[in-house]
């Protein structure tokens, strides 16, 4: 009888058909959880382990970061105070003048019998770090679903308007700013009323559109949200006006703006609580809505007739 050695190493599937296996499984997941969001909660499970591996290799940045603050010297603390110090005395007569006229614009808006603006409140999150998507403009916060955080919230700085809660998970949520390619927010301009919206380009800056080649926007007009979409309170800063280009032949100008909100800088946003759905009257939340409406129309005509 005829022996053969054993093989020295064990032989498995072709690597080719390894390939072709596993990126065929990588694109159905892909479609699958895309269109039926089926991995969501898979995601969120996964994020309750990864969490901490994530704090776990970021400590050791964080501690070189918090070394760097502590021997910061005291001389520039000083200066730094001196000049906070310096503004707060400069600004107390326009902050005393503005408050006067809050109240003002409330008692008059109480005799006209308009509705009072609704506060803005929220919570503060700290930023943790950016999204590894090289093509999409997101942060990451600390604050998740065990701090009441939902998706659609709207996020602030000190200065205007950073972006929206796309994604929550346990620990943590994302946050897609307004210059990102799929985010656009209702506004409005400050100068001249006129309503649009902005949409982020992906490379930092906004555009406003559909707006007409001869519209009234000027370089340097301040855009502010109109609060139309029921997301956003009106009034926020979003971004101003720094480039137009008109021309003829398109019916629409393009018009570039810069974010007045520090999207790319800062380490602190604020999460504003979600606005309350606006109730619609009984007459109006009981009547039918598009097509439906028609017949019953043609009903109360005939009637009459």
């Amino acid at each position: 009888m005829e022996h053969q050695p054993p093989p020295f190493f064990k032989r498995g599937p072709a690597p080719v058909a390894l390939l072709s296996f596993y990126v065929a499984l990588s694109v159905a997941l892909l479609v699958v959880d895309a269109r039926l969001q089926t991995l969501e909660v898979v995601r969120q499970a996964l994020s309750l382990f990864t969490h901490p591996v994530q704090q776990l290799a970021q400590l050791p940045l964080q501690s070189l970061a918090n070394a760097g603050d502590y021997f910061v010297s005291v001389a520039r603390l000083r200066d730094e105070n001196a000049q906070l110090k310096q503004a707060r005395l400069d600004n107390v007569t326009t902050l005393l003048r503005t408050q006067q006229l809050e109240v003002e614009n409330e008692r008059l808006r109480k005799l006209l019998g308009v509705k009072e603006r609704k506060q803005a409140s929220g919570q503060l999150a700290q930023i943790l770090y950016a999204a590894r998507d090289p093509y999409s403009r997101r942060i990451v916060i600390d604050k998740g679903q065990q701090d009441k955080v939902a998706a659609g919230q709207p996020v602030i700085d000190d200065v205007g308007v950073v972006g929206q809660v796309t994604r929550v998970f346990p620990f943590v949520s994302e946050v897609t700013l307004i210059t990102d390619k799929e985010q656009a927010v209702p506004v409005q301009i400050v100068r001249t009323g006129l309503r649009s919206v902005v949409f982020g380009l992906g490379t930092g800056q906004l555009e406003l559109r559909f707006l007409p080649a001869n519209a009234d926007v000027q370089n340097g007009d301040v855009l502010v949200t109109s609060g139309l979409d029921g997301i956003f309170l009106p009034g926020f800063p979003v971004a101003r006006v720094v480039h137009i280009e008109r021309d003829t032949s398109y019916s629409f100008a393009r018009i570039f703006c810069m974010p007045l909100a520090g999207v790319e800088n800062f380490s602190e946003v604020m999460i504003l609580d979600p606005r309350p759905a606006v109730a619609l009257p009984p007459q109006l939340a009981n009547e039918p809505v598009g097509r439906e409406a028609k017949p019953q129309v043609r009903k109360k005509r005939m009637k009459k007739e």
